[in-house]
């Protein structure tokens, strides 16, 4: 398994992208998505929703179960990705590329988020 060093990562399996203009890309682990198995569903906040670092903001459904989506930070929903909400077996074959989850206008980041190594550990 392999975490983009650039990345920050939550303790409930979600990435986070450095903000360009004060916007975040979020989405969830290789880690998580094998998991979950194959992702046949995904519910995403909508685009001006508040998500609030650490509480529920969706769910992914797979073969095996359902899991809830939760927020790494918080701030407003800037975008959600049709593409995955169309095809969510992306969040299995591209989580951290045209799998992402949405995007969001960060107002606060939580201290706890964690750095790829610190992640992999983490993980395993």
């Amino acid at each position: 398994m392999s975490n983009p060093q650039q990345l920050r990562y939550s303790k409930e399996h979600e990435w986070l992208s450095a903000a360009e203009d004060g916007v975040s890309t979020v989405g969830i682990t290789e880690h998580a998505a094998n998991a979950l198995g194959d992702v046949v569903y995904v519910q995403l906040p909508e685009v001006g929703d508040t998500v609030t670092a650490g509480e529920t903001c969706g769910e992914l459904e797979s073969t095996k179960s359902v899991s809830d989506l939760y927020s790494p930070v918080t701030g407003e929903v800037v975008e959600a990705n049709q593409d995955v909400v169309d095809d969510p077996s992306l969040v299995n074959s591209a989580p951290f590329e045209r799998g992402w989850l949405f995007k969001v206008r960060v107002a606060q980041e939580p201290e706890d988020l964690l750095s790829a190594a610190e992640y992999t550990d983490f993980a395993s």
